[in-house]
């Protein structure tokens, strides 16, 4: 079966996944904020390296993200899998002196203003301990400096 570009629904779907990484990693490297936020559900759940608790809402996780682009530098994706609305995306950054790696899990519904969706659920991992504990304190420090109080 074919829709009205004569892809196949298989070809479809791989098309729009391709176009939602390259707006995500648009928004990321662009650091455009706005349309981050726009990508963010209203209850989008964040699992944050740092609590055991999700925060919860778009305003929370948007700060948290924002405060992240400024925190890490020489930020990279290294690899992707993608699998329809779930995604695991491999990073490396300098956090201060130290290096590390971590991954992003993004969840996505098919919702959204543009109808490629929007994030519902996004966790992040990162290594070593002692980048995590050195991530930790700079985020806090940012979030602070932002007024967003976790």
């Amino acid at each position: 079966m074919k829709n009205g570009d004569g892809l196949s629904i298989k070809e479809n779907a791989v098309k729009n996944q391709s176009e939602r990484l390259a707006e995500w990693h648009r928004v990321v490297f662009e650091k455009d904020y706005p349309a981050l936020e726009a990508l963010l559900s209203p209850d989008v759940r964040f699992h944050s390296p740092f609590v055991w608790k999700a925060k919860e809402g778009a305003a929370t996780a948007g700060a948290i993200l924002r405060a992240a682009t400024a925190v890490f530098s020489d930020f990279a994706y290294r690899r992707e899998w993608v699998d329809g609305n779930d995604w695991a995306l491999e990073f490396s950054a300098q956090v201060g002196e130290l290096s590390v790696k971590g991954i992003d899990l993004i969840r996505w519904n098919d919702n959204g203003q543009n109808g490629n969706g929007q994030i519902v659920e996004f966790e992040v991992l990162v290594r070593p301990a002692n980048g995590l504990q050195t991530l930790g304190m700079m985020m806090a420090g940012k979030l602070a400096e932002m007024g967003v109080n976790l």
